[in-house]
């Protein structure tokens, strides 16, 4: 794996344990010679793992649009920087960029960027891995929420398994590297519940 897109806050969290995780997480990407695609900030989390990896001699290669480098939240000293015209063309840029992809603690555009590439991999899209970094607990909820959808029978506990997660940048980049993609039945499924319904 060459490279991971990390989808991660815009804002530092209210502990230091989520800058502490950035930071590991980059200082593991840069050992594995592995390099930064991310959503080009200099804010928060975004920052923070941008700073490491470059402070590393690692790579990052950021994606933002002009919206937001007009705000002054861009990133001007990484590796590769980016700049497209809206929110659909950086996630699809970022997701083309990367190999694989991590969800780190975050806002609302982080569990969007950590769902849409979570669906475009259950439709059969891409068969890139994506997981999440558990830091502290965080996304301890979220993962229980993704196991009551599959007790419902509203997602297919292959599919929740799309989901990969742990509690250390080391664990996490190991359950990526080993990822095994399966055939996506997804679309299948639906296209067969269509033929019922003519």
């Amino acid at each position: 794996m060459k490279s991971i897109c990390v989808y991660c806050g815009s804002s530092f969290g209210n502990q230091p344990v989520y800058a502490e995780a950035a930071r590991a997480m980059a200082s593991e990407m840069v050992e594995n010679n592995i390099e930064l695609v991310y959503g080009g900030g200099k804010v928060g989390l975004m920052g923070v793992i941008a700073d490491e990896i470059l402070k590393l001699g690692g790579k990052a290669t950021g994606v933002i649009p002009q919206a937001l480098m007009d705000k002054e939240v861009g990133h001007t000293g990484l590796t590769h920087l980016h700049i497209v015209q809206n929110m659909h063309e950086r996630k699809a840029l970022m997701a083309e960029l990367a190999e694989g992809f991590v969800a780190m603690p975050g806002g609302i555009g982080t569990l969007e960027e950590l769902f849409e590439i979570l669906t475009w991999s259950q439709l059969g899209f891409h068969q890139k891995p994506i997981g999440v970094l558990n830091v502290d607990g965080f996304y301890d909820g979220l993962i229980a929420f993704l196991q009551a959808q599959v007790r419902h029978g509203f997602v297919k506990p292959e599919q929740a398994e799309l989901m990969l997660h742990a509690t250390t940048a080391p664990a996490l980049l190991q359950r990526l590297q080993n990822f095994v993609p399966k055939q996506s039945t997804k679309l299948r499924d639906a296209l067969d519940a269509q033929q019922l319904f003519k």
